[in-house]
């Protein structure tokens, strides 16, 4: 019967092995941040890998928990080589062919040693795998509010070169009857242009995006995205370093060192050794039996024996100092980018209520004044520039705080995600 906590684990790599056999999103349903995240993780082979190493760990911890296997020994002793019985197998009397079996036999401790310390390696491995799937959700995040961002420019781009295209309208109207100049008509046509310019380029990096996307996904690049979740809402995970599947993977580690360390201890005891041996004589003599225990002389054992067990309890200190360090500085990171994600919200409210307004109250008044012939084109052109550039300006906000988001809502990994109910 295994062990409760082989079958535990075993459950749990179960359930995180159905995540490989789900459908993927539609390809002509817009596809959800959630989706994407859930997507990725039923596809990825790394998480797959993991899940792998930890059955294999669970099979041999069954396997190192049992006894060695007996050995079978077949001789002929004491076989004659010279005189009249040479090679002789039944003549003399010390001529015996012998079948003996030999086990060793490990104590119960030493066996569960042996075992626990494989049941360490399968928490190490799916501790790895948590920590896989936490790296891999932020990843999807963030290459799906990548791509919107990169859609939502060239939506701006879009919109900016239709006004552009009237404007260059306008003046050349304005030019053929005498209202403008032809100055202000190449100056109309080169804002297009840079436009334009500028539009090829976010095209391609929205193409990228679309197939970083993809990548992860495995629809199609061009699907479309449904609308974002509300990033406004607090994020998921909290300042407890417990749930975070770093630390629990150096927890496991260190807990893997441990089992080493207690066989290290283990094997200061030695193991015996018990044999039986039958041999058979010529029919003239009597058959014997043999018993034989033995016993490893661990004479050098401050040496060897006591050295290694030194060496694991110093790989076990390790780990848990590296541990404890790992955790003040994820700690640190953790709270600059809460701070960060809140300093981004509020630059996103200022930016909205002040300065948008500010940008469009400025192209609306050039606009005026050159309608009314008391502003040349140059200065509605750099209003428009300047309120484009802060319509851009505000994309990437937006970006790096959604980012901040995405690294926290996923800084504990959602294990549903890609997994059936």
């Amino acid at each position: 019967m295994d062990h409760p906590s082989l079958s535990f684990a075993r459950a749990m790599l179960v359930f995180a092995g159905w995540a490989a056999v789900l459908p993927s999103a539609v390809a002509d349903e817009p596809l959800s941040l959630s989706a994407a995240v859930s997507a990725a993780a039923a596809r990825s082979r790394s998480l797959d890998a993991a899940t792998t190493a930890a059955l294999g760990a669970l099979e041999m911890a069954v396997a190192a928990a049992q006894r060695p296997d007996p050995v079978l020994r077949l001789s002929l002793d004491n076989l004659p080589v010279d005189g009249p019985d040479r090679f002789s197998t039944t003549r003399d009397f010390m001529t015996m062919r012998s079948i003996a079996l030999m086990q060793t036999l490990p104590s119960a401790d030493k066996r569960r040693a042996r075992g626990e310390r494989f049941e360490r390696e399968a928490e190490v491995a799916l501790s790895e795998r948590s920590q896989r799937l936490a790296l891999l959700q932020a990843e999807v995040a963030q290459a799906w509010l990548e791509r919107r961002m990169q859609e939502q420019r060239i939506e701006l781009l879009q919109a900016q070169i239709a006004e552009a295209r009237v404007l260059v309208q306008t003046t050349e109207a304005a030019l053929r009857s005498g209202r403008s100049t032809a100055a202000e008509v190449l100056s109309a046509r080169e804002a297009l242009a840079q436009l334009e310019q500028g539009l090829i380029g976010a095209q391609a990096e929205r193409d990228n995006a679309r197939l970083t996307l993809a990548r992860f996904t495995g629809g199609a690049p061009d699907q479309p995205l449904a609308d974002p979740p509300p990033m406004r809402a607090s994020p998921a995970p909290n300042l407890n370093a417990d749930q975070w599947p770093e630390i629990n993977a150096m927890k496991a580690r260190e807990a893997a060192a441990q089992a080493e360390a207690e066989v290290a201890r283990q094997e200061l005891k030695p193991d015996w050794s018990a044999e039986i041996m039958f041999s058979q004589r010529g029919s003239g003599f009597s058959n014997m039996v043999s018993i034989g225990v033995s016993v490893p002389l661990q004479w050098d054992r401050p040496q060897r024996q006591q050295r290694e067990l030194a060496a694991r309890l110093a790989r076990v200190n390790e780990l848990q100092a590296e541990r404890e360090e790992l955790t003040r500085e994820r700690a640190l990171q953790v709270q600059r980018w809460q701070q960060a994600w809140r300093a981004g919200l509020e630059r996103l409210a200022y930016l909205d209520a002040q300065r948008q307004p500010l940008a469009a109250q400025r192209v609306d008044a050039a606009l005026a004044a050159y309608r009314g012939g008391r502003e040349g084109l140059g200065t509605v052109l750099q209003a428009r520039r300047d309120a484009l550039n802060l319509a851009l300006e505000r994309l990437v906000l937006e970006r790096e705080t959604a980012g901040l988001w995405a690294q926290l809502e996923y800084l504990i990994p959602d294990a549903t995600a890609g997994v059936k109910p």
